[in-house]
């Protein structure tokens, strides 16, 4: 069964649709006009996907086959979509760490607890691990140390059954990347989301040894992978296609690269609410030396980034910017103008989430469309946490979205 999807899904990886579509994300992010890119991203922390593609309605028993089974079969669904999502012609294989993987702190040696108000899919409560400041005590930086027995292990076992029909991709990258390296969404899990705004008022000092602790151990882990030379093109991440013609293009086992010739991804949701200036002050200044590191640079995943496009100017390399549901997409899109992709994230809830309404969801697209016509941007549709038992409702909007940009 597992071969029978990993060819299906290396006939879709090699139609040549795929190489349009590099191309074409290749000159958008190198902020050449193009057609505006469309874009659907889904993920198990939507819960129709999780209900979809859940470990219970996979065929494989095991563990470790049920995810290459659940990540073969969501790719699979993704080509009937018709947006301009990539298939690459490999499978990933993730490296195994000695150090525990997570975002909230997991990986610095003090683990949040979280209290769910319902079920595992819905909101929860964080309690942070750092309620004093001599509780900072606890943390430890986490190593770049790969467990080379199980990561070998792993990719034999993948080898033997599909190796001979798709390429397996080992993903060496640092343990603390992406979100695991944007502090932002560490800082928060360690002390608590409303903690850190009294902190910037009430223990400026104490906030900022905290971040300036996360900053000095996400760079020793970073640079340590790359000494070992553990970064690769499949380490480049940027939330959409990460695609650039001034940066090679993403290759299965491409052997070693460094920061500087890949894209960087960094965020600040947690910091939505606080102003331009605190912002800078507690987080950017923080992020920037990581950020530094890197050859190309998306900022921003669910944040409202209005007020902060001139702040975000500070970034050498920034090449993209996230506009999201709860941003100004006019004013976001006559700030950044030309000189940044812009990346317009549109209201799940007005699109596929709620009563389909194509109406709504064309003047909605029409608006947005206008108020980006003199930028380059792409249009991304992501965390819909549900299709209301209607998965073609993807289709049937990529469809509609690529006739209004095309029109335009």
């Amino acid at each position: 069964m597992l071969r029978d999807l990993a060819k299906q899904y290396a006939e879709i990886a090699a139609k040549p649709v795929q190489e349009e579509r590099r191309q074409l994300w290749r000159e958008h992010f190198s902020l050449n006009k193009t057609r505006a890119p469309i874009l659907v991203t889904c993920g198990m922390h939507d819960a129709w996907c999780r209900e979809t593609f859940s470990r219970e309605n996979m065929v494989c028993e095991d563990p470790f086959w049920r995810r290459f089974e659940r990540w073969l079969r969501l790719q699979i669904f993704h080509d009937s979509i018709g947006d301009d999502y990539i298939c690459e012609p490999w499978i990933p294989q993730v490296a195994a760490y000695k150090s525990q993987r997570g975002v909230f702190g997991e990986s610095w040696g003090a683990r949040p607890e979280l209290a769910f108000a319902g079920d595992t899919t819905g909101a929860y409560k964080l309690s942070p691990p750092i309620c004093s400041w001599e509780d900072m005590a606890k943390l430890t930086a986490p190593d770049h140390e790969i467990d080379e027995d199980a990561t070998s292990r792993n990719y034999e076992r993948l080898g033997d059954e599909i190796g001979d029909i798709l390429e397996i991709d080992v993903n060496r990258g640092p343990l603390l990347s992406n979100f695991g390296a944007d502090i932002s969404t560490t800082v928060a899990g360690l002390r608590g989301l409303e903690q850190i705004m009294l902190d910037m008022y009430d223990a400026p000092v104490e906030l900022q040894q905290l971040l300036s602790f996360l900053r000095d151990g996400i760079l020793a882990n970073q640079e340590k992978a790359e000494e070992a030379g553990n970064f690769s093109l499949t380490s480049h991440y940027n939330q959409a296609m990460s695609y650039a013609e001034e940066l090679e293009s993403p290759k299965a086992n491409s052997g070693t690269r460094q920061r500087e010739e890949l894209w960087g991804f960094f965020a600040a949701q947690e910091y939505t609410g606080v102003s331009p200036e605190f912002h800078d002050e507690f987080l950017l200044k923080y992020q920037l030396p990581i950020m530094e590191t890197y050859g190309l640079i998306h900022y921003g995943c669910c944040e409202d980034l209005t007020r902060k496009i001139d702040m975000l100017r500070k970034v050498p390399n920034l090449r993209s910017i996230a506009v999201t549901p709860s941003a100004d997409v006019a004013a976001c899109a006559e700030q950044i103008g030309n000189d940044y992709v812009l990346s317009w994230r549109p209201n799940p809830t007005d699109m596929v989430c709620t009563d389909w309404d194509p109406e709504r969801m064309e003047r909605i697209i029409r608006a947005g469309v206008r108020a980006c016509s003199n930028s380059v941007f792409h249009i991304h549709l992501k965390d819909s946490h549900t299709l209301q038992g209607e998965p073609d409702r993807l289709q049937r909007w990529a469809s509609m979205v690529r006739d209004i940009v095309e029109a335009a």
